[in-house]
C-alpha cells in the first residue's frame, strides 16, 4: 500500500469512527460528565485529523481542491469554536457548533459514498470482505472509545495500596 493510499485509508477510518462517536454524543441524555468530555475530546481530535488530512487528498487534478475541502475549513472553525464555547460555559453555543460539525461530517460521508467512482464505493464493491472487516474494526474502535470514556480513574489510595 502506497503512502497516499495509507493516508486515504486512515482518513476514511477516522471519519467513519467519528460518525458513531458524534452520534453517541448527540444522543446521550447526560452531557458534561467525564464520559462526555473524554469521548468528545477523542471526537474533536478525530475531526481535526480528518479535516487536516483532507488537504493531502486530491480527487481531481493535482493542486486542485474540491467542495469537500471547503467543508474541511468550516469543520476546523466550527469544532474549534465548539471547544471554545464549552470552555467558556456557553453550552447552547457549544451544542450548536458540535451538532453542525457532526451534520457536516454526515454530509461529507454522503458525498464520499454517493459518487460511484470514489474510493469508498469502489472498495466496497471490489473488496466486500475487506470492507466488512474495516467496518467491523471501526465499530469495535468506537465501542472501545465509549467504554474507556466511561471508566472511572482509580483513586490515589487504591493505586498506592496495590503498589505496597
Amino acid at each position: 500500500m502506497s503512502g497516499y493510499h495509507l493516508l486515504i485509508a486512515v482518513h476514511a477510518f477516522t471519519a467513519l469512527m467519528a460518525l458513531p462517536l458524534g452520534a453517541y454524543q448527540l444522543l446521550r441524555r447526560r452531557k458534561g460528565d467525564r464520559q462526555h468530555r473524554r469521548v468528545g475530546r477523542t471526537w474533536v481530535v478525530a475531526m481535526g485529523f480528518v479535516a487536516v488530512s483532507s488537504f493531502a487528498i486530491r480527487d481531481l487534478r493535482p493542486g486542485q481542491l474540491s467542495l469537500l475541502h471547503v467543508l474541511s475549513v468550516v469543520t476546523l472553525v466550527t469544532v474549534t469554536m465548539g471547544v471554545v464555547q464549552a470552555r467558556r460555559g456557553n453550552i447552547e453555543s457549544h451544542r450548536g457548533f458540535m451538532r453542525g460539525s457532526w451534520f457536516g461530517l454526515v454530509g461529507a460521508f454522503t458525498g464520499a459514498v454517493a459518487v460511484p467512482d470514489r474510493l469508498i464505493p469502489t472498495f466496497v464493491v471490489t473488496e466486500p470482505v475487506q470492507a466488512a472487516g474495516a467496518l467491523a474494526a471501526v465499530a469495535a474502535c468506537a465501542v472501545v472509545i465509549i467504554a474507556v470514556g466511561s471508566l472511572r480513574p482509580r483513586s490515589a489510595s487504591a493505586v498506592s495500596s496495590r503498589q505496597g
